[in-house]
């Protein structure tokens, strides 16, 4: 229990200080998400390096999703994943109905005006899939962004990075609907 709160504080306070660091300039053209973004990628190597070290090799791109959806998932959020779905084609959604860096968010009364509401972005859907290309995104569409959105790049980056120490090239979106419900896609590149 203590470590999971200690993880949620951790992250909270990452994402406080690249938001503050963005606010008196010394972060340009939305490299905020991006910089989230690649320090999840990183720590998402690191722990896949250590949650695999004893485990035998994957037969297929399959069995590396399905390692992710329950070790890797359960290891840093206490919980599998609740959905995995694949069209077999190298997309996979993972749905996290309780996604636990956005419950916080959902059940204070302080956030509930960053939570995603009545108000649509992208076809109706809140998602940061265009947000983690470096030099988007202003300072001011930064402070613009729903917070979940802001709460998802870091988990986004933590899933690809652990897929790319797996051998696994992809790109991870995250999209909100409903809080705290999350879904993952991750598109798998072949090489």
């Amino acid at each position: 229990m203590a470590d999971e709160a200690l993880f949620q504080f951790l992250h909270n306070e990452v994402i406080q200080y690249i938001y503050k660091s963005s606010e008196h300039g010394e972060m340009e053209n939305g490299r905020c998400i991006t910089k989230l973004e690649n320090m999840g990628f990183r720590v998402g190597q690191g722990l896949i390096e250590r949650f695999t070290k004893d485990t035998a090799r994957f037969k297929d791109e399959l069995d590396v999703m399905k390692f992710i959806c329950k070790d890797f998932w359960t290891c840093v959020f206490k919980k599998q994943i609740d959905n995995l779905r694949t069209n077999h084609q190298g997309i996979y959604v993972l749905q996290d109905n309780k996604f636990r860096l956005l419950t916080q968010l959902s059940a204070g009364k302080q956030y509930l005006e960053h939570a995603p509401k009545v108000r649509k972005h992208n076809g109706g859907k809140l998602t940061c899939q265009a947000l983690f290309i470096p030099g988007q995104l202003s300072p001011h569409e930064w402070f613009s962004l729903p917070l979940s959105l802001q709460y998802l790049a870091f988990t986004c980056g933590l899933v690809r990075g652990g897929l790319s120490n797996l051998g696994v090239k992809s790109i991870v979106t995250a999209e909100v609907s409903v809080m705290p419900a999350c879904k993952f896609q991750v598109m798998i590149q072949k090489m």
